[in-house]
């Protein structure tokens, strides 16, 4: 390693009477990370920053790259918050790299031509993929997998593309694998090491990565690398050949090989460079020239490493922002040094926990292995312990659950035996009850932004800091890889429980359980009426009531939901339950702005004969109501008046149309593209599985509103991914996708299983809908609901695809119960004279029309004529002064 000279203590200062420059080039997660730092430490306020980047975007998160293909926007991965760089002055040139730097005249040119002189450098251009250098590796159909813009090429590529090859198989290639097998493409995995992930497990973590990865049906082939790329004529991928002679015909090749930093402007600059890259820094993160810096995967680090890892390329940011305000004057404490980092990773590679921390080779003198295994599960954990009994490393492959408690715990003595720590529980002398409270405040939960347990347990007793947002936001914790956010949360409900905070996590004033609480009483005990509910199982002080606006119709929901299996009337306008609806289900109908209702009948899946749609039209004109054609591919009707709307549902229902419940919590539609049937893109009959489903789910009573969408192909014109639950069609089946939305908070929703059977999916929506109406808040979204509960997306998957808890029979059963008796709200009440009873406007003249509900035309239709203010006509005066 180059050696580095003596240093100056300080940046020199920008001439008198002019403001220092910053000039940062390279912005990604590190760099975003610096410019973060700076502002926290006042440099943003007095001094100018620039930054050169070269991507088309700002920073995004590229530890959760591969979320692309899950559903995630490039918006969503984005690290920046919209108005970060116009609060803080700082000057982004997006799509603009460096290009020279002039040490002497202290440039840096960009590739626009653009010239800033620095006073501060700091050269954060993080590194490039490794392409091994096989002939044919530039035909067409070969891609590195590092940016957005990569992914977006192999997106695009994939379409035409049955069979995909990614060569490596570290953490990058296993999620590239991962990708490429989400696309549809049969995917082979071409790694030269004798194990996948050689430089974070061992061989017997090795060994059962790749049982589990090879049972996901992927195609492992290790020991061996690539010898070429055949292309034909038209220089596209045809076959990859292998350096044992074998060959793998594909249609597309991904190098995921590793990285090599990019230190190339050092070299041209004349800066020091390692004899394997990397540009040379001390501990304060400074090259040989006092006012250039190198953070990240671009430097060579004090203890002669190139570290990889976004953790260590934090701590460079906040070690390199501190010595520039140091130097610049900020009042911000001394820089801590950088001479070295944890390698500890915990990622999740093809739905697989796979976790390293320490020393996980046992290279240390006199140490020995306590190893679990179990091959028919797929788990394997290896602790690695010393000779005086402390933890010194380990490996945890399929069951990484206890990471979060073994990192911290590396370098110390366990307070329990190394067999308690891995062996499963039920197992004899295995399942140690070893939480959070067990680590010293020095520990250090967040690795990411090196954030101990003291300072989070400071977070809620010295800033008042009481939910997990809040703590996330004053210490940064969790918001990194997330692996630690279930020891953040432990370690928070401990500090609120011992300062005496008691947090009511009742529903309402009425009762002190939880929605999901009040769904297991109602559901055990089989009780039908609120009334009942609330006098066994309400506060002292509710018992004998009438309950509340909240508790009313949360109760209503869930007796609607159980109905067939709890005994009760499913119909939600009978006896007591009509009292516990909310506004809209009280004439099964949704109230509009003017006091009239509209009308959404069902169309399932989008499809709709012509003669039903003349019906429609028929029946809009001769109720003089409004058209509109929704989101949902329904058609709504506007501006009945409450007494009209069994006259219109009599109509609808007679040409076999039924309610489609856009007035209740419940599902609302399943949209659909045309598929196979008419698209040429189209891989399976997307609207015959859209009619299916809405048929399956109609009437589904739910903590909130349901939406659907099934896309017959990746191109996803039916929006799956941003719906409840979202369905697209592969050429092996069909991806199911969980927990995304629109509206005010959009969310992409997440991959929960791929390549299913017609059966298997309806199997799985059938769990994940009733674990969720079973689970989820009042008023609460599939979205939020997926990101509150406890483990997230990974529980949910666990529940309902692998039945960790054993409830699917029983979740299966609730929704055969709802589909048998299912029954279409309107038909009844219209077979009821005693229910039509209450569709009046005047319960004391119920033949007198509501003379309020008004309407004037517009183009060709009708819209509400609303009074503004009611009581008296005022007189409105206008600029002029005169009434008008």
């Amino acid at each position: 390693m180059t050696s580095m000279p003596p240093h100056p203590e300080a940046t020199p200062a920008a001439a008198p009477g002019t403001t220092p420059t910053l000039v940062l080039i390279g912005h990604g997660m590190v760099g975003q990370r610096f410019l973060e730092e700076l502002a926290d430490r006042g440099v943003t306020e007095r001094n100018r920053v620039v930054v050169l980047c070269e991507e088309p975007r700002p920073a995004y998160d590229r530890v959760q790259l591969t979320s692309y293909f899950a559903g995630r926007s490039p918006d969503d991965l984005s690290l920046v918050d919209p108005d970060f760089m116009a609060r803080h002055g700082i000057e982004l040139h997006l799509g603009d790299p460096a290009t020279a730097v002039d040490r002497t005249a202290r440039t840096v040119t960009a590739r626009s031509g653009l010239t800033v002189r620095y006073d501060a450098l700091v050269l954060a251009t993080g590194s490039y993929p490794f392409v091994p250098p096989v002939p044919g590796k530039d035909s067409a159909g070969c891609f590195v997998y590092r940016t957005i813009e990569d992914l977006l090429a192999i997106e695009e590529y994939a379409k035409d593309a049955r069979t995909g090859v990614v060569v490596g198989g570290g953490l990058l290639g296993l999620e590239a694998a991962g990708a490429l097998k989400g696309l549809g493409l049969r995917t082979h995995i071409v790694e030269f090491a004798p194990r996948l992930m050689a430089l974070q497990v061992d061989e017997g973590g090795g060994r059962a990565l790749r049982r589990t990865v090879e049972e996901m049906g992927l195609e492992v082939h290790t020991g061996v690398g690539g010898k070429e790329i055949v292309a034909d004529a038209d220089g596209a991928v045809t076959a990859m050949g292998l350096s044992d002679d074998s060959r793998i015909e594909t249609d597309l090749v991904v190098f995921s090989a590793g990285v090599r930093p990019r230190d190339q402007l050092a070299r041209d600059c004349g800066l020091p460079v390692g004899d394997r890259g990397g540009i040379v820094v001390d501990e304060r993160c400074r090259t040989t020239d006092p006012a250039v810096y190198a953070i990240g995967e671009c430097a060579l680090a004090a203890d002669g490493r190139v570290y990889g890892l976004v953790a260590p390329g934090y701590d460079m940011a906040r070690t390199a922002a501190g010595t520039i305000a140091e130097a610049l004057g900020a009042a911000s404490g001394p820089a801590d040094g950088f001479t070295g980092a944890d390698l500890s990773t915990k990622l999740k590679l093809l739905g697989v926990d796979v976790a390293s921390f320490g020393d996980a080779h046992g290279a240390t003198d006199g140490c020995l292995d306590v190893v679990y295994s179990d091959a028919r599960s797929g788990v394997y954990k290896k602790l690695v312990i010393g000779a005086a009994g402390e933890l010194l490393g380990g490996v945890l492959v399929g069951d990484a659950e206890a990471y979060g408690m073994l990192r911290p715990l590396t370098g110390s003595v366990p307070p329990v035996s190394p067999e308690q720590l891995v062996l499963p529980a039920g197992a004899e002398g295995g399942a140690a009850a070893l939480g959070p409270s067990a680590l010293p405040d020095s520990a250090v939960l967040c690795n990411c932004h090196n954030v101990t347990k003291g300072t989070v347990r400071a977070a809620v007793t010295e800033h008042s800091c009481g939910t997990l947002p809040e703590v996330k936001k004053c210490t940064k914790a969790g918001t990194g890889c997330g692996s630690c956010v279930k020891s953040l949360t432990s370690v928070m409900n401990d500090e609120l429980a011992a300062s005496g905070a008691t947090i009511d996590t009742g529903l309402c004033g009425c009762f002190p359980h939880t929605r999901a609480e009040l769904y297991e009483i109602v559901r055990t005990l089989r009780l039908t009426t609120f009334a009942e509910l609330l006098d066994s199982h309400g506060r002292p002080e509710a018992r004998n009531g009438d309950g509340c606006e909240v508790c009313k119709p949360t109760v209503g929901s869930i007796i609607a939901s159980l109905a067939p299996s709890v005994g009760a009337d499913g119909y939600v306008l009978d006896g007591e339950q009509a009292a516990l609806q909310d506004t809209n289900d009280h004439f099964l109908a949704n109230l509009q702005r003017n006091g009239s209702y509209s009308i959404v009948p069902r169309i399932p899946g989008g499809e709709i004969t012509p003669e039903k749609l003349i019906v429609i039209g028929e029946v809009a004109r001769d109720f003089g109501l409004y058209t509109k054609i929704t989101g949902g591919q329904r058609i709504d009707l506007f501006g009945a008046r409450v007494d009209q709307l069994p006259q219109v549902w009599a109509r609808l229902v007679d040409a076999g149309f039924e309610s489609g419940h856009a007035y209740g919590k419940a599902l609302r539609t399943v949209k659909s593209c045309v598929g196979q049937t008419w698209c040429r893109y189209g891989v399976q009959d997307s609207v015959r599985m859209a009619i299916d489903l809405e048929l399956r789910y109609r009437g589904l009573r739910s903590p909130h509103k349901l939406k659907s969408a099934v896309s017959g192909c990746a191109r996803e014109c039916a929006e799956a991914r941003g719906k409840d639950f979202g369905v697209i069609a592969t050429s092996n089946g069909w991806n199911l996708y969980v927990g995304g939305n629109g509206g005010a908070d959009p969310r992409h929703a997440d991959l929960l299983a791929q390549d299913l059977s017609d059966a298997e999916l309806i199997r799985l929506i059938d769990r994940f809908l009733m674990f969720y109406i079973r689970t989820a808040d009042r008023l609460e979204r599939t979205s939020a609901w997926l990101e509150r509960i406890e483990g997230g997306l990974d529980h949910v998957r666990d529940v309902v695809v692998h039945d960790s808890l054993g409830l699917c029979d029983e979740l299966e059963a609730l929704m055969a119960a709802h589909v048998t008796h299912y029954r279409d709200e309107w038909a009844e009440t219209l077979a009821d004279p005693e229910r039509l009873a209450r569709f009046v406007s005047f319960v004391n003249a119920p033949d007198a029309p509501d003379p309020s509900v008004r309407f004037v035309p517009e183009r060709d239709q009708v819209k509400p004529d609303l009074t503004l203010l009611a009581g008296p006509t005022l007189p409105v005066r206008t600029l002029e002064g005169t009434s008008a």
